[in-house]
């Protein structure tokens, strides 16, 4: 009995000893196979976001090694892989650039320090339980951002796909502006080889799954470019190449936690930080909605924490979820975390070795590649599923997916969540509120919600779907006046309290003040089937005497028969509804019999 505890203690510090056990000698083939392909992408990706960021080329290498090891052993998801973004760099750069001399030594010390502060403050919120935050991020959002990240992926390769020279930087409308300014100098030989990469890796994909798509379509691309550079000449073909990368391991380094740095870089830390999570946890759970599990946002936020506080001291400047990498480790068929692991190790152990032979490898066999990993991580599928079962959903949807379009991929985030929060509170200001009727059709007369059935001409049965509380109050209590208003004799009125969760203050006042005024016409407010909670938040304010205890059931049959014993006896005499058993206890009057004039 005690070895459970002791083995969930263990698993909540160290989460890689949940998985690590329990790799099998096909997943570590998998995994080894997924880490190839993965160092093969960053090695290019990585020189290009650390340009972006302002920081020397080898520091792009640097920030996938170290952090993509400790975030992928002290995280909770099977694909996401960390490391330097396009994104991240950006914001780097923004909000470093205005400090010092992008690339210079006091830049570095300063990347260093934001990188250092921002993983603490990201520990400090997974250690605060607080990732339950991601729970706000819904599956359409993710399916729209994973989509429009997509296109844009597929959109900052076009110069590489058709060897233009062009700034690929900007929103989707930009790229695609330049790109037509450029449309005239596309090199058909850059084309020709990024066009049979996307082609080898299709019918490898499809026709030969033993053989890992992305490597032979890397491969095939490869040759075709020294091909034609052989057979046309470097001069003619013009087909560029990654070049010669920095080779070296990670330097130890340390962050410059000097008060002026804290406080100047204090705001741009937070803003980091919360860009960050959101982005990683965000490709997490795509990945994993896709994979069939699920993550644990508080485990995220410690292991991306982790990663960058240990990244600080590895010369890695912030690194987060990389959508790159994540997907090209997905797409090639990763089944554990040991896959981002041996990613980091293998980049380390390569890059001496293998960075200076990048100048062989083609930019445009990287864009065709890119191309495809864009077009796996749009899920067409579950996109047209949104659009057909829900509008709120779908608007939803849209907005996330035009917003990671034209605006940042950050806000297309924001922008996605903000609208689900919008929405959903609208959706909460108006419950449902149903009349119900016994229905003789049902067994045992079951109340039904039916417009068809006859109601009592006294008293309404009123069943509130959701919660009491600010939001509402305003809307109920419209509602309740106009049934006051239009219906002057149906004074009773029993609010069936099935579907009432919760009530705050002002809800629970609402309800005083209705039993007040019910009570002063001559009639009352009644509750039936209260839950505990619910009950207890009358107690807490008091209102529960307001409205009284007696007028508190736990079924309808217990509220009627109480309830019956006010109605108006003359009412009932000549009431034909008669929906109530207890109905049948009272006479029905006679009609006046007619006279005739003699």
């Amino acid at each position: 009995m005690s070895a459970f505890p002791s083995r969930l203690r263990i698993t909540s510090i160290f989460p890689f000893a949940a998985w690590l056990p329990g790799v099998r000698a096909d997943d570590a083939r998998a995994d080894f196979i997924a880490a190839l392909i993965g160092v093969i992408v960053v090695l290019p990706q990585g020189v290009a976001f650390a340009t972006i960021a302002g920081m020397p080329p080898q520091y792009g290498l640097y920030a996938g090694m170290v952090p993509a090891i400790i975030a992928a052993l002290f995280g909770s998801s099977r694909h996401l892989v960390s490391g330097p973004t396009t994104a991240a760099s950006v914001v780097l750069f923004s909000s470093l650039s205005l400090l010092a001399e992008p690339g210079s030594a006091h830049y570095v010390a300063l990347a260093l320090t934001l990188t250092f502060m921002v993983g603490v403050l990201q520990l400090a919120l997974g250690l605060a339980r607080l990732g339950v935050l991601v729970n706000f991020i819904s599956h359409s959002v993710i399916v729209g951002f994973t989509a429009g990240a997509a296109v844009l992926i597929a959109a900052k390769q076009l110069k590489h796909f058709f060897g233009v020279e062009m700034d690929s930087g900007g929103h989707l409308h930009d790229i695609l502006i330049h790109f037509g300014g450029h449309i005239t100098e596309i090199n058909p030989y850059a084309t020709a080889v990024a066009a049979a990469t996307l082609a080898i890796g299709i019918v490898f994909k499809r026709w030969v799954p033993r053989v890992p798509y992305m490597i032979a379509a890397m491969v095939g691309g490869s040759m075709l470019s020294v091909l034609l550079t052989w057979v046309i000449g470097a001069e003619h073909a013009h087909i560029e190449t990654v070049g010669a990368l920095p080779a070296g391991l990670p330097p130890l380094s340390a962050p410059s936690l000097t008060l002026d740095n804290i406080r100047h870089l204090a705001p741009a830390a937070l803003a980091v930080t919360l860009f960050a999570l959101t982005e990683a946890v965000s490709i997490g759970r795509a990945l994993a909605a896709r994979g069939g599990y699920r993550i644990d946002g508080n485990q995220e936020f410690i292991g991306q924490g982790l990663s960058n506080v240990a990244g600080s001291f590895f010369s890695g400047y912030v690194a987060t979820g990389s959508f790159n990498r994540s997907g090209v480790n997905y797409e090639a068929g990763a089944r554990t975390p040991l896959a981002a692991v041996l990613a980091g190790v293998m980049l380390m152990a390569v890059v001496p070795f293998i960075a200076p032979l990048a100048v062989y490898l083609p930019k445009a066999a990287m864009a065709g590649l890119l191309f495809l990993v864009a077009w796996g991580l749009i899920d067409f599928k579950d996109m047209r599923h949104i659009v057909r079962a829900s509008k709120r959903e779908a608007s939803i949807l849209a907005v996330t997916f035009l917003s990671a379009l034209f605006l940042d991929l950050e806000l297309a985030i924001f922008a996605g969540v903000l609208l689900s929060l919008v929405l959903y509170l609208e959706r909460t200001s108006k419950p449902r509120m149903v009349t119900l009727a016994p229905d003789p059709r049902l067994p045992g007369r079951a109340f039904s919600s039916d417009d068809s059935l006859p109601q009592c001409p006294q008293l309404r049965f009123l069943r509130i779907d959701g919660s009491l509380f600010f939001g509402n109050v305003a809307h109920v209590e419209q509602l309740l006046e106009r049934m006051r208003a239009t219906e002057p004799e149906r004074k009773h009125l029993v609010l069936l309290a099935d579907g009432i969760n919760f009530v705050d203050l002002q809800g629970a006042e609402l309800l005083v003040k209705e039993a007040e005024k019910r009570k002063a016409s001559g009639g009352g407010l009644y509750l039936v089937n209260v839950k505990q909670g619910f009950r207890e938040a009358l107690e807490r304010c008091g209102c529960l005497d307001a409205i009284g205890a007696r007028n508190v059931f736990q079924s309808k049959e217990a509220a009627i028969r109480a309830i019956f014993q006010k109605l108006d006896r003359e009412m009932c005499a000549h009431c034909r509804a008669r929906i109530f058993r207890e109905c049948a206890s009272v006479p029905v009057a006679e009609p006046p019999l007619k006279t005739h004039a003699g």
